[in-house]
């Protein structure tokens, strides 16, 4: 049905949805807290101590605005990386940071590529400024780089979406293959770079930065490694000409003063960061052991999350899902064949691992 309001006629046609339903949602749908937070792939081991006393500091001059440059955290990220402050722009999440790139290049008739079970916030941003999407499907349990291409090419797309590692299913890319698929871009068209979990990848699979690169934005998150998805804080690191444009379509005071705060804080304590990773790294080693003990298959993750095959349908992991939501545990699946065939579970703290073990054990035998 066409809406009463004077929309563009592609918003009225819009589905009435949105990328996630939060744990909050299901948690006043099920009248009472999950037992086990490990679906959202946030950092349960949380952020720097050196982060939460610098924020609680802030508090008390939350009455001012933050800085519209974002010059504290800019040139902490540009020292941290080797670049200049000019390379680097700050937003509210790598989401923020997308639905600004979408509003910079995607209009009513432009054509973006991504793969078909990929992060849908990037796509609801997508279709929500007009844009046409394409999605290729995953091969072997990753994005698939020539196929990608082979699309963008053949629509004459603008932009192309790819997140290394991968979410949601945990696996990655070597730098020197996305370094090969790059030299291949379509001449006018740029990689959107996803790498949210690339603290927790091996060295290898970091994409180095070139700075002078229009065509590549590298987008990276405190979100993450740095336990601080509830702050919003995301990093888009560009060519400084191209960086420069977006400078005319932010939210120049968008940015939580607080939160950015705790930012430069978090950048600074590295030995923090170091012991998140170490500890995701053996939660991992934990969910894949009870995963494969009742013979289900672990995939090997790159990021703070393992995705686990099922060896069945969609309906199946649907089912596994909504038992181990049932008895108290959050966790998600991807909702693209082939990868609806599993289900996705956070790092998380050894009781939280316990509690999924449990009920992984009870719903496994009660669907036989």
């Amino acid at each position: 049905m066409r809406s009463i309001y004077p929309l563009r006629p592609f918003v009225a046609d819009l589905p009435a949805t949105v990328p996630f339903v939060g744990p909050e949602a299901q948690e006043r749908a099920r009248g009472k807290p999950f037992r086990a937070r490990i679906g959202a792939n946030e950092c349960l081991f949380g952020p720097s101590p050196r982060a939460i006393g610098a924020m609680a500091e802030a508090g008390r001059e939350i009455w001012k605005y933050g800085d519209p440059e974002g010059y504290d955290l800019r040139h902490a990220i540009a020292t941290h990386y080797g670049v200049t402050p000019a390379h680097v722009v700050i937003g509210p999440g790598i989401d923020g940071l997308l639905g600004h790139t979408t509003r910079l290049f995607v209009e009513e008739g432009v054509h973006v590529v991504t793969s078909d079970g990929a992060y849908p916030t990037f796509n609801f941003h997508v279709t929500g400024h007009g844009g046409t999407l394409h999605k290729v499907k995953y091969r072997d349990d990753r994005e698939d780089l020539g196929a990608l291409l082979d699309r963008a090419r053949e629509v004459s797309a603008r932009l192309i979406y790819l997140s290394n590692p991968d979410n949601p299913m945990g696996t990655w890319w070597k730098a020197s293959e996305i370094a090969e698929m790059i030299v291949e871009l379509p001449e006018n068209c740029l990689l959107v770079l996803d790498e949210a979990y690339s603290e927790f990848g091996p060295a290898d699979a970091v994409v180095p930065i070139d700075a002078d690169n229009w065509q590549v934005l590298h987008f990276r998150t405190f979100s993450k490694a740095y336990g601080m998805a509830g702050a919003r804080v995301g990093y888009l690191i560009g060519e400084k000409g191209l960086i420069a444009e977006y400078e005319k379509v932010r939210d120049h005071y968008g940015m939580n003063r607080t939160a950015e705060i705790g930012a430069v804080a978090a950048l600074a304590d590295q030995e923090w960061l170091k012991r998140t990773v170490k500890m995701t790294a053996e939660a991992r080693e934990r969910i894949s052991a009870i995963a494969s003990a009742p013979g289900l298959t672990p995939i090997p993750s790159a990021t703070n999350f393992v995705t686990i095959d099922c060896h069945r349908d969609a309906a199946y992991a649907k089912s596994v899902l909504e038992g181990l939501l049932k008895r108290g545990v959050f966790v998600r699946m991807p909702g693209a064949e082939p990868l609806s065939r599993c289900i996705r579970v956070s790092a998380g703290w050894p009781a939280d691992l316990d509690c999924f073990e449990e009920a992984l054990g009870e719903v496994l035998k009660e669907l036989g």
